[in-house]
């Protein structure tokens, strides 16, 4: 029986971890769920699947945690140390799901206890990638993508012989606007940026899918776990979200991984990784979905892509500052105080005005994210004078 952590046990990957985990309820023992504030779903979870602890990261309703699970022999606890604390209680299997910089403390615990990390929050390899991936090979852990994309290319990629890839090609559905002109999108609003056409998930990366911010942290992330060249890595708009992304060989084949738009397909292989579990999704139906389109991004109506290459270029401090000044862009704009079209700008700007040394620490990365949301934040308030 695997031993499971599921840090962000009510976001969209929580979720779907969750679901896949109570569907073979003898193959898995779930030590702990943690959640920021919500907290009747983080209880009705820990009940269901008799969690040995469920956690608040925010500790101001740890309280009415306590009240929902009383009773049942659930430890309970909350704050920012409680989180690292459950991170750190070793389990064989750790679900990485909290959304933005916020769980980067708590992957960095979980994997200087060596087991196995999945990763399905960007950030953490995105700001402090070198880090990261030291610590994993320091503490003898194992990372495993669970973004579609990325999960793809480790399917479809032979680490044995990294140096007979051509080319990693990760798809890009395109989000909502991808049609729409400048123009158009000056009036986007928040609702109309979380409405994706093929993925159910949560605000924030439901409008970096849409400015394809997200897709430049994919960048990013693939350059950070996969050895081949910055300018090997191509982006491809694929509407369907079928082909979740390729990997191309020295002797022309290329390797695709395709499934249906279901974060539990990437979760399941890497829940039963090696092997491969069953999962309630129908076969994939070629026939019905017809036709596979592909094109080149836009990088003129949606900059985020030529803005994550320049950072991922770059090096240093680069990547860190472009994920924290899109965390700051993304919350004013869902918070109606920033139009679309500003979230770039925001993170343009942040990038041309702050330039710290390379952070060599988790501390160091910390110091600098922290520099660039409060750098970010002036910005947005000098755009609403």
């Amino acid at each position: 029986m695997k031993t499971v952590t599921i840090l962000g046990a009510t976001g969209s990957v929580g979720s779907s971890t969750l679901d896949l985990i109570e569907r073979d309820p003898d193959a898995f023992q779930v030590l702990a769920l943690t959640a920021d504030r919500d907290v009747e779903k983080l209880a009705a979870a820990a009940i269901r699947t008799n969690a040995r602890s469920a956690v608040m990261a925010d500790e101001a309703y740890l309280p009415a945690l306590r009240e929902r699970l009383t009773g049942t022999g659930i430890d309970t606890a909350g704050g920012r140390q409680a989180l690292l604390d459950t991170a750190a209680m070793g389990a064989d299997w750790t679900m990485a799901a909290i959304v933005g910089c916020a769980g980067l403390e708590p992957v960095m615990a979980a994997v200087e206890q060596g087991g196995t990390v999945v990763l399905a929050n960007k950030e953490p390899l995105v700001s402090a990638g070198e880090i990261i991936l030291a610590a994993a090979k320091r503490h003898q852990a194992t990372l495993l993508p669970a973004d579609s994309e990325h999960n793809a290319i480790f399917q479809c990629f032979d680490a044995s012989r990294s140096e007979r890839v051509r080319r990693i090609v990760i798809t890009c559905s395109g989000g909502p606007f991808r049609d729409w002109s400048t123009e158009q999108m000056r009036s986007v609003t928040p609702q109309q940026a979380v409405a994706h056409p093929n993925w159910s998930m949560g605000a924030k990366i439901s409008v970096d899918s849409a400015t394809c911010m997200n897709k430049g942290l994919e960048l990013i992330e693939a350059a950070r776990l996969f050895p081949v060249p910055h300018d090997a890595i191509e982006i491809v708009i694929h509407p369907q979200s079928v082909v979740h992304s390729l990997v191309d060989y020295v002797d022309g084949s290329v390797l695709a991984q395709l499934g249906p738009p279901d974060m539990r397909t990437p979760i399941a292989h890497c829940l039963a990784w090696p092997d491969r579990m069953p999962t309630p999704m129908a076969p994939l139906d070629l026939v019905a979905i017809g036709r596979l389109d592909f094109s080149a991004p836009d990088e003129v109506r949606f900059p985020a892509l030529r803005l994550a290459r320049a950072a991922l270029d770059a090096g240093g401090a680069r990547p860190t500052i472009l994920n924290a000044a899109n965390e700051i862009a993304v919350a004013a704009f869902l918070g109606k105080r920033l139009s679309f079209l500003e979230i770039a700008a925001i993170v343009s700007d942040t990038l041309a005005c702050y330039d710290p040394p390379a952070p060599q620490t988790l501390v160091e990365v910390l110091a600098v994210d922290a520099g660039a949301r409060r750098i970010a934040a002036e910005r947005i308030e000098d755009r609403s004078r």
